[in-house]
């Protein structure tokens, strides 16, 4: 898809819950930080966006979504929700990291090149991601990501941006373990679905698209499901 003209993005992973609608280069979202209530509010800011816009699912070109890592509930939402509006509207569908969004979102703020991502995931740990940004805004991840304990993240050279709640719930671990390399701490930054749209749009100039029954949730932490089932 070389030229996409109009792409809804959704974002729930995390207690950040946005919605947005990227058009020919214009991004208008709705974002509500609320730990609960995801499930009744992402459908209406979807609805609103597109009422406001003109626009009906249908004429558009794919729906982006925040494939995670984040809260397991968060996930399921997302992915529920996409998976439902792209199969009605027959869109395809492009897979966006929360990691990604949080580092190109920090990028367009303040031209941060080079960006730690962490997201706190609870237990003592953070779901975590190195990026270096490239000359046309794309975040390219070093490494991989992953769940890990702040005092075990990989090092890495030269100087970087702290940017997410990771960087608030265990900031003294972090700084420690980056110990002068941050330029700057952004402890309160949360993914998206703006990042999430203007990420998807570039992934889709280059043909990453998904079908709506591939549509998955990138968990990380592997026994999530797990112990969920069993409660």
């Amino acid at each position: 898809m070389n030229n996409p003209s109009k792409i809804l993005a959704i974002d729930t992973v995390t207690e950040g819950c946005s919605a947005a609608l990227w058009i020919e280069g214009e991004i208008v979202e709705q974002f509500e930080e609320t730990p609960r209530g995801h499930t009744q509010r992402i459908l209406p800011m979807v609805d609103q966006l597109l009422s406001e816009a003109g626009c009906s699912l249908k004429e558009l070109d794919a729906i982006a979504y925040d494939r995670g890592p984040g809260s397991f509930t968060g996930l399921r939402i997302t992915a529920g929700m996409v998976q439902g509006l792209a199969y009605g509207a027959d869109l395809p569908v492009v897979a966006v990291s929360s990691l990604a969004a949080l580092a190109y979102a920090q990028f367009q703020q303040d031209q941060s090149s080079t960006v730690l991502a962490a997201i706190d995931a609870r237990m003592g740990e953070v779901y975590w991601g190195a990026y270096r940004i490239e000359a046309d805004g794309e975040p390219v991840l070093q490494g991989e990501e992953v769940v890990i304990a702040p005092a075990l993240c990989a090092e890495v050279s030269g100087e970087w941006v702290g940017v997410g709640s990771g960087w608030g719930s265990y900031q003294e671990a972090l700084e420690q373990r980056f110990q002068g390399q941050l330029s700057a701490i952004h402890a309160l930054a949360l993914p998206h679905a703006a990042a999430v749209a203007s990420l998807g749009v570039i992934y889709l100039r280059r043909g990453a698209l998904l079908s709506a029954e591939q549509v998955q949730p990138l968990y990380l932490r592997n026994n999530v499901a797990h112990q969920q089932r069993k409660k």
